[in-house]
């Protein structure tokens, strides 16, 4: 039994480690999201580097848990640990074939609380995508991309969308990417055929309509800038106006009020 009170200010040893890890997967939103993963937060900069590649493994075969819960906030620790310069190609690996195959999208939860795969999973793109651990981050972008024309019934509907379109943009900040490699991973979304709704009163599929959403943030992004982190300035994207003229020209085509 964890004593949440005392744990708070205890160096993190391999057993208190592996206790509030294994509560990383609980049903219980508060133990899982306010006790937990917050506990492991404080605790990631403090670790070692081999103790934060051995979180990160566990991360990493967590996405292939058989709980929405335990899948779902693992991307929110790997996160934390790219941000404390901590990667294995593995861990992408794993999060690749998780990420576009989750089918569980649901953002809020009466019972398991916050589950927000779509937005935890951005995170971890953003996480790797701002900072130095990976010479391309094109295939970041290719991931997101891959995740919103991933099919689903869903419309998201706790600003999932705002954060994938954050992650996008702050990995579009990355100054090495050139224009074609901003630009490039947009095309498959392009390439669908435009969806407006129908006469018949037919809406947009939710695949459309999430797409659409998160293209209108990243815009706004292009256009103002992205910040990097709660207290910084908006960092600009490089390539911003092709970008811009390249999201207009997606969305222009699903607009029905466009001509």
């Amino acid at each position: 039994m964890i004593n949440w009170t005392e744990i708070e200010t205890a160096a993190p040893t391999p057993e208190l480690l592996a206790a509030v890890s294994a509560a990383l997967r609980s049903p219980d939103p508060h133990v899982r999201d306010t006790l937990a993963y917050e506990q492991l937060c404080r605790w990631v900069p403090l670790l070692g580097p081999q103790e934060r590649l051995a979180l990160g493994d566990e991360m990493a075969g967590r996405l292939a848990d058989p709980e929405i819960q335990a899948r779902t906030f693992a991307p929110l620790v790997l996160a934390e640990l790219a941000d404390a310069g901590a990667h294995r190609p593995a861990w992408l690996d794993a999060f690749a074939r998780w990420y576009p195959g989750e089918s569980d999208l649901r953002g809020w939860d009466p019972a398991l609380g916050w589950l927000h795969a779509v937005a935890h999973g951005a995170d971890y793109l953003a996480a790797l995508g701002r900072g130095p651990l990976l010479a391309d981050p094109t295939p970041l972008l290719e991931l997101a991309a891959a995740r919103l024309l991933a099919p689903t019934d869903h419309v998201l509907d706790a600003m999932e969308d705002d954060r994938l379109g954050r992650a996008a943009a702050q990995i579009l900040t990355r100054p090495e990417l050139t224009e074609r490699q901003a630009l490039g991973w947009l095309d498959p979304i392009a390439a669908q055929p435009p969806r407006r709704p129908s006469a018949t009163g037919r809406g947009v599929p939710p695949v459309v309509s999430n797409t659409l959403r998160t293209l209108r943030m990243l815009y706004v992004l292009a256009d103002r800038g992205v910040r990097l982190d709660r207290g910084g300035d908006p960092v600009p994207l490089p390539h911003s106006a092709a970008l811009r003229e390249r999201i207009a020209g997606i969305l222009v085509v699903n607009s029905p009020f466009t001509g």
